[in-house]
């Protein structure tokens, strides 16, 4: 961990450096990156995969994109990758997925199987012009969601939509406004209603991800996407004052003259930043939705709607009245006396019980962010470890999610794809997603640690016409492609 943020502070005065930088929420390494002509060559691995041919007949991927740095500008930009599959390589037991905007490739295993990816070549193919430059290769876990019906709505929970199912009429015709219920607008056939096949994080944007994103930002991206200058001294917290709502990311070293950017690290325990027990896995919280919807255009993802979300929880299977992402209505709570390996990469509860979930349940509740896929395992199932239908976690509890509404100014969103690439002052520029300044379109699904165990179900409507327009301790999200 240390030696990634050094090359990141070398990567300011030095050229040619190619290196990576990921999350850990199932231990995803990208190591021993190399760059000759237009190929990028990096090992990746990661624990808890799995292609699977019963249900839910799915799998899971690495989402790696590239970033590039000129060495004179200084300025980060995204890399193009082939979209031809056949001109990137990999071996057994993985392959490379190339995607039709080269905005990046899905990395995922190549025949049925599970566990322990091994340490395993990648060479990627890239279409960037010729110069000098520095490298960094990203990679963010996902889980595939096949193209199927799906049940919405639950008839128990508030505000839910009415109990339908969405398949591919629902999607080639749109559903009108007395059809989905729930006070929504009618939704046109160019809003993503959840038939169609996607990817979706299989966590929450962890504090490491948002590190990883801000120290490729400009100063002024970086002010925007944060709560205090970037040219505050170093140590100071980046959200808060202080380690409220366990925040860790803080500034390592200060930004100059109101253009050069700061570094960011993680450091929940003072001291030496990027230690293993600084939350670097910890959801990250206080996003608003400027936050969100820049940082999934910067990795070429998008926001996920309100019907994606219900798909991805309850998958293809029956609904049931006031069920959790895992699939019943049993949900026991997480208390802070259970929590073991507190703030390190293996943070974990000591208390494992089916439908465990981080919301408030008294005053003994954690009431603060944990681990993404804290309660997950090798040998864990859905209901032991609060896993969707697809297999993302914490898609009830931890932090609520910031998702695409229904209300007129959510139904433009038509699934446009990010580029990898944002506006100087920092926002998504997106034209069909909400407006990064006002969040209209945007809202909130899935309950936090700071609710009470209602808003964690998986048709719970309650805050879902709430703007996200100020940073809150119990918000972050996630993203799909």
């Amino acid at each position: 961990m240390k030696t990634k943020k050094l090359f990141s502070r070398l990567a300011l005065t030095f050229c040619l450096f190619v290196f990576a930088l990921v999350a850990n929420a199932n231990n995803v390494q990208i190591t021993g990156t190399s760059v000759t002509g237009n190929e990028i060559t990096f090992s990746i691995s990661w624990d808890n995969s799995w292609n699977a041919n019963v249900a839910p007949a799915n799998w899971d991927a690495v989402w790696v994109f590239v970033k590039y740095q000129d060495c004179n500008t200084r300025l980060w930009t995204h890399a193009g990758l082939s979209t031809l599959s056949s001109d990137h390589s990999t071996s057994s037991p993985l392959q490379v997925d190339a995607v039709t905007d080269g905005r990046g490739v899905f990395v995922r295993r190549s025949a049925l199987g599970g566990g322990t990816v091994p340490v395993t070549s990648v060479t990627l193919k890239m279409t960037i012009p010729a110069g000098t430059y520095n490298y960094k290769v990203y990679g963010i876990e996902m889980v595939n969601v096949p193209q199927s019906n799906f049940e919405l709505g639950d008839g128990t929970s508030v505000s839910t939509f009415n109990s339908i199912t969405v398949n591919a009429a629902s999607q080639s015709g749109g559903i009108n406004a007395a059809t989905i219920g729930g006070g929504s607008t009618s939704l046109p056939n160019t809003y993503p209603v959840g038939y169609k096949t996607f990817y979706c994080m299989k966590t929450e944007v962890s504090q490491e991800q948002y590190i990883e994103y801000l120290n490729a930002l400009t100063y002024d991206q970086q002010k925007a996407h944060t709560n205090t200058d970037p040219i505050a001294a170093a140590g100071t917290f980046a959200f808060n004052v202080g380690f409220g709502g366990r925040n860790g990311i803080r500034i390592l070293t200060s930004g100059n003259n109101n253009a050069i950017p700061a570094v960011y690290a993680s450091d929940a325990t003072a001291g030496v930043e990027n230690n293993i027990d600084d939350g670097q896995n910890v959801a990250c919280n206080y996003l608003n939705w400027s936050d969100l919807s820049a940082y999934l255009d910067w990795a070429a993802l998008r926001p996920m709607t309100e019907l994606e979300y219900e798909k991805v929880c309850r998958g293809t299977m029956p609904r049931v009245a006031g069920e959790f992402a895992w699939g019943s209505t049993t949900l026991n709570g997480v208390y802070y006396y259970a929590i073991a390996n507190a703030l390190k990469a293996n943070e974990t509860t000591t208390t494992p019980l089916d439908g465990l979930c981080n919301v408030y349940i008294n005053n003994t509740s954690v009431q603060v962010p944990v681990r993404v896929g804290f309660s997950a395992s090798g040998s864990s199932g859905r209901a032991s470890s609060g896993a969707a239908y697809y297999g993302p976690m914490e898609m009830s509890g931890n932090l609520s999610e910031m998702v695409i509404n229904t209300t007129a100014q959510g139904v433009t969103f038509n699934g446009t794809l990010g580029d990898g690439t944002i506006a100087a002052n920092g926002d998504a520029n997106q034209a069909t997603w909400p407006a990064p300044s006002t969040g209209l379109g945007s809202g909130y699904r899935g309950g936090d640690f700071n609710n009470y165990q209602a808003s964690a179900r998986v048709s719970d409507r309650a805050a879902i016409t709430t703007v996200t327009t100020t940073r809150s301790v119990s918000v972050g999200g996630r993203g799909v492609r």
